[in-house]
C-alpha cells in the first residue's frame, strides 16, 4: 500500500483533487497511529518510526513533499506541513539531515510564515519548532532567511505578552534559533532585535489582569532575554548584549516590573534572574541599578528591598534564591558596589535613629538569625562583597556589634568564631565557614586578627581531630581549609602562631595526611561539582544549600597550594620567603622602571604627533609657496606680454601721444600755479595771525580765548599747508615721469615717421588704450611688490619651522637613548632576579 502511494506521490501531473485524497490518507494512517497511541504509546511510537523510516529510505519522497509546500491551494500545502511535522517528531535528526541537504528545502519552508492564511502560517511556525531542535546549521540557515524578522512581527501583531499561542510558538522558535548560539546571537544583536523586545514588558497597570497564556508569554520573553545574557555565553558578547539593552531601555522596563506591585510570583522571580544576568560584570548597568529605587515612602533602595525578602524566612524559597543570585551579580567584579555594602556596615555610616535600615544591617541581621537558611544566605552575600576586595577584606574588620546590654563590643569576625563554636545546624556553620576562607584567603591581617584569638585554633584542630558521621565531615573539611588558609597566608606576625608552629601542631594534634584526607572532603562532596557548574544558585530544596559556586573556584584555587604548603619543611619555607622578598623586590624595581618607561614613552608619542604636525605644517606652507612661485611667474608672463604689446601699440600713436602729453604738461602747470598761490595765501595769512597775537600784560580770559581758537586755526592751516605740499611734490613727479615719456614718444614719432606715414585714428580712443595699459602695468607692478613680500614672509617662516623641528628631532634622540638605557638596566635586574631564582 505505501508503495502504491509513493508511486501516485512520483507523478507530477494529477490534479490538485488527487493531492488532497492522498493527503487525507495519509493524515488518515496517522490518526490510527495516534489511536494506537493512546492504547499502547510504545507500540505506536515504533509503528511511527518504522512507517517515516519507510518513507524517508528514499530521500526523494522528501523532496518531493518539500516541493509539494509551494503549492497555494491550501487542501496541498497544510497536510504537507502536518505530515512533514510528523516525520520531524518521529525521526527528527534524519529528516533534518535530508532537508538541508535538499536545495531551497529550507527557504521553502521559510515561505510558510508569510502565508496568509493563518492556520498554515502557525503550523509553520510549530514545524520550524521541530525542523531547528538540536541543529546549529539549520538554526543558522533559518536565521539569515529573515526568520527574527518575520517572528518579531507576528509577536507584534498578536498583541506581545497579551497574545495568545501563537506568541508562545514563536518565543519558543526563537530560544530554538538563539540558545548556544553564538552566531545567531550576534545577528539578533547586530540587527537591532533587542531594541524591538522592550515592549514586550510594558505590561500596563496592575488592574489589566494575568491570564495564565499572559504568564507563560512573559516567562518566555524574560528566558529569551537571559538567554542573551547568560554566563555561558562568550564575555564579548554577553557584554555587548548588555550595553545594548541598557542604552535602548530594556534594563530600566525591567526594572520597573521589578518594584511593581500585583505581578505573579514566579514572574517576579523569574525577572529578578533575569534582571541578574544582565548587569552581572556590566559597570554601567550595576551602576544604573544601584540607583533604582522602590516605590515607598520614603523611597528605598531596591537592593534593600530585595535583602529584606532574602532573609524573610516567610518568603518562597525559589524568591530568595533569586534575590541572592541578584546580590551576587551586583558584586560581580564591581569594587565599588562591593564597597558601598562593605560601607554600611562601618561605624561611620550607620543611622543611629534606626530610622533608615541598610543593607549591611539586613545581613548581619540575616547571619545571626535563627533561620539556617537566612544564616547561610547573608554568609554568602557578605563573602561576595569581599570577593577578590583586599581592602574591604580590611574594612570589614572594623566592624563592631554589640552583643547585649553592658558588655564591649565584639568584632564581627569574632562573632561568627563564637557561632561556630556553638555547635549550631550544619547549614549555618557551612555558610559561616565559607565567609572566612573568603574572608581570610589573600589577606594577611584577617589572618592575624584571627589567629589573635586564642581560641580559634583549638577549636579547628579539635573539629578536625575528631572522627565524626558523614554529615560533619564536610564541616570538618571546611575547618581543614580555614586553617590551611591561615597557615598559607601568615606572615609570622604572631609568635605564638607562626607557619611553622601551625605545621608542627597539625602533625601533633591531626597527622598531615589525616589532614590531607579531611580537606580532601569538600571537593569529593556530592554538592560540590552540582554547584561548581553554574553561578546560579539552583537548589531543588534548601537542604541542598550547601556550596557557593564562587566558593568552588576558590577551594580549587588553594587545595593544591595547602597541600604543598603543609608538607614543606621550615627550611623550604625560609627560602620561600627569602625569594619571595627578593622577587617582590624586583617587582617594585621592574614596575618603577617599567612606569618610568611608560611615561617616556607618552612622551615620545607627544613629541611625535608635534613632529608629524609641524611635518604638516611644512608641507602646507612649501605647498603655499609654490603656488605663489607659480603665480608670480604668470605675473611676469603677463607683465612681459603686455609690455610687448603697448611697444606695438604705440608705434603708430606717436603724433597722437605727442599732442595729450603736451596738453597734459601745460593743464598740470597751471594747476601747480594755482596750488603755489594757494599756498603762497596761506602763508601771508599765518604769518598775520602770528603778528596779531596779544602782549603778555593783556586780560588772561580772553588771551586764553583767542589763543585757543588760534592754535585750532593754525592746526588746521598747517594740516592744509601739509596736504597742498604732498599734492605739489605728486603733481611735480608726475610732470617728470610726463615729460620723460613726451621724450621718448617724440623720439619714437620721428623714427617712425621716416618709414611709415602718419595714421588717421581716432586720438580719444588712443589716449584711452595708452591710459588702459599703464594703470595695468602700475597694478601689476604693485602686485609683483607685494607677492615678493610675502615670499620672504614664508621663507622666514619656513626657516623657523625647520629650526623647530631640528630641535624636536634632538630631543627624540635623547629620550631614546634614556629608553634604551632604561630597557638595558630592567633586562639586567631581570636576569639578576633569574640567576637568583636558580641558585
Amino acid at each position: 500500500m505505501i508503495e502504491e502511494m509513493l508511486c501516485v506521490l512520483s507523478n507530477h501531473y494529477l490534479r490538485n483533487i488527487a493531492w488532497k485524497w492522498v493527503f487525507k490518507l495519509w493524515n488518515t494512517l496517522f490518526m490510527f497511529y495516534k489511536q494506537i497511541e493512546e492504547n499502547s504509546t510504545r507500540q505506536s511510537e515504533d509503528l511511527g518510526s518504522q512507517f517515516t523510516e519507510i518513507f524517508i529510505k528514499q530521500q526523494e519522497n522528501v523532496t518531493l513533499l518539500l516541493s509539494l509546500l509551494e503549492e497555494f491551494d491550501f487542501h496541498v500545502r497544510w497536510p504537507g506541513v502536518k505530515l512533514l511535522t510528523s516525520l520531524l517528531k518521529q525521526l527528527g535528526p534524519q529528516v533534518q539531515q535530508i532537508i538541508l541537504v535538499s536545495p531551497m528545502g529550507v527557504s521553502r519552508l521559510m515561505d510558510l510564515l508569510a502565508d496568509s492564511r493563518e492556520v498554515i502560517r502557525n503550523d509553520g511556525v510549530l514545524l520550524l519548532q521541530a525542523l531547528t531542535r538540536n541543529n546549529g546549521a539549520i538554526q543558522k540557515i533559518v536565521a539569515f532567511e529573515n526568520a527574527f524578522e518575520r517572528l518579531l512581527d507576528i509577536i507584534t501583531e498578536e498583541g506581545n505578552s497579551d497574545g495568545g499561542i501563537v506568541v508562545e510558538d514563536c518565543l519558543i522558535l526563537l530560544q530554538n534559533l538563539l540558545k548556544n548560539n553564538n552566531s545567531n546571537q550576534n545577528f539578533f544583536k547586530e540587527g537591532s532585535y533587542i531594541q524591538r523586545m522592550k515592549p514586550w514588558f510594558e505590561v500596563g497597570d496592575e488592574n489589566s489582569g494575568w491570564s495564565a497564556q499572559k504568564v507563560t508569554n512573559l516567562h518566555l520573553m524574560l528566558q529569551l532575554v537571559r538567554v542573551l545574557v547568560s554566563p555561558n555565553n562568550p564575555p564579548g558578547a554577553t557584554s555587548s548584549c548588555q550595553k545594548a539593552m541598557f542604552q535602548c531601555g530594556l534594563l530600566q522596563q525591567l526594572c520597573t516590573i521589578l518594584m511593581a506591585t500585583g505581578v505573579p510570583a514566579d514572574i517576579l522571580t523569574e525577572t529578578i534572574n533575569t534582571v541578574s544576568e544582565v548587569i552581572r560584570g556590566c559597570q554601567v548597568n550595576q551602576d544604573y541599578f544601584a540607583s533604582v529605587n522602590a516605590p515607598s515612602n520614603p523611597p528605598r533602595p531596591a537592593i534593600v528591598v530585595l535583602l529584606m525578602s532574602m532573609v524573610n524566612e516567610r518568603q518562597p524559597f525559589v524568591l530568595r534564591c533569586a534575590v541572592l543570585y541578584c546580590f551576587q551579580c551586583f558584586l560581580y567584579k564591581n569594587q565599588k558596589g562591593q564597597g558601598e555594602i562593605v560601607s554600611t556596615l562601618l561605624p561611620s555610616t550607620i543611622d543611629a535613629t534606626g530610622i533608615s535600615v541598610s543593607a549591611g544591617q539586613l545581613l548581619c541581621g540575616g547571619l545571626f538569625s535563627t533561620d539556617s537558611l537566612s544564616n547561610w544566605c547573608a554568609a554568602v552575600a557578605l563573602a561576595h562583597a569581599l570577593q577578590e576586595n583586599a581592602t574591604q577584606k580590611e574594612q570589614l574588620l572594623r566592624v563592631q556589634l554589640a552583643t547585649s546590654i553592658g558588655n564591649p563590643p565584639v568584632s564581627l569576625l569574632q562573632q561568627c568564631t563564637n557561632i561556630l563554636s556553638q555547635g549550631s545546624k550544619i547549614q549555618t556553620r557551612v555558610g559561616l565557614l565559607m565567609l572566612l576562607c573568603t574572608w581570610l584567603s589573600n589577606c594577611p591581617i584577617a589572618v592575624t586578627h584571627f589567629l589573635h584569638n586564642s581560641a580559634n585554633v583549638p577549636f579547628l584542630t579539635g573539629q578536625i581531630a575528631e572522627n565524626l558521621g558523614e554529615e560533619e565531615q564536610l564541616v570538618q573539611g571546611l575547618c581543614a581549609l580555614l586553617l590551611g588558609i591561615s597557615i598559607y597566608f601568615n606572615d609570622n606576625s604572631l609568635e605564638s602562631y607562626t607557619k611553622e608552629k601551625l605545621k608542627q601542631l597539625i602533625e601533633k594534634r591531626i597527622g598531615k595526611e589525616n589532614f590531607i584526607e579531611k580537606l580532601g572532603f569538600i571537593s569529593k562532596h556530592e554538592f560540590y561539582s552540582r554547584a561548581s557548574q553554574k553561578p546560579q544558585p539552583n537548589f531543588p530544596s534548601p537542604e541542598y544549600m550547601i556550596f557557593d559556586h564562587e566558593f568552588t573556584k576558590l577551594v580549587k584555587e588553594l587545595e593544591g597550594v595547602i597541600t604543598k604548603a603543609i608538607h614543606k619543611s621550615s627550611e623550604e619555607d625560609k627560602k620561600e620567603e627569602e625569594v619571595k622578598k627578593t622577587l617582590e623586590q624586583h617587582d617594585s624595581i621592574v614596575t618603577h622602571y617599567k612606569n618610568m618607561i611608560r611615561e617616556q614613552d607618552l612622551q615620545l608619542e607627544e613629541l611625535k604627533q608635534q613632529i608629524s604636525t609641524l611635518k604638516c605644517q611644512n608641507e602646507q606652507l612649501q605647498t603655499a609657496v609654490t603656488q605663489q612661485v607659480s603665480q608670480i611667474q604668470q605675473h611676469k608672463d603677463q607683465y612681459n606680454l603686455l609690455k610687448v604689446q603697448l611697444g606695438k601699440d604705440n608705434q603708430p600713436q606717436g603724433s597722437y601721444n605727442d599732442g595729450s602729453q603736451m596738453n597734459e604738461i601745460e593743464e598740470l602747470k597751471s594747476n601747480q600755479e594755482l596750488l603755489q598761490n594757494q599756498l603762497a595765501e596761506k602763508d601771508s595769512l599765518i604769518e598775520n595771525l602770528k603778528s596779531s597775537q596779544p602782549s603778555p600784560g593783556a586780560n588772561e580770559e580772553s588771551s586764553a580765548t583767542d589763543s585757543a581758537r588760534d592754535s585750532e586755526q593754525i592746526a588746521d592751516l598747517k594740516q592744509e599747508l601739509a596736504t597742498l605740499k604732498s599734492q605739489l611734490n605728486s603733481q611735480s613727479i608726475e610732470i617728470t615721469k610726463l615729460q620723460t615719456e613726451k621724450q621718448e614718444l617724440l623720439q619714437k614719432t620721428e623714427a617712425f615717421a621716416k618709414s611709415v606715414p602718419e595714421p588717421e585714428q581716432s586720438e580719444t580712443v588712443t589716449a584711452a588704450k595708452a591710459t588702459d595699459v599703464e594703470g595695468r602695468l602700475s597694478a601689476l607692478l604693485q602686485e609683483t611688490k607685494e607677492l615678493k613680500n610675502e615670499i620672504k614672509a614664508l621663507s622666514e617662516e619656513r626657516t623657523a619651522i625647520k629650526e623647530q623641528l631640528d630641535a624636536s628631532n634632538s630631543t627624540i634622540a635623547i629620550l631614546q637613548n634614556e629608553k634604551n638605557k632604561l630597557e638595558m638596566i630592567f633586562w639586567c635586574c631581570w636576569l639578576i632576579r633569574i640567576r637568583k631564582y636558580f641558585h
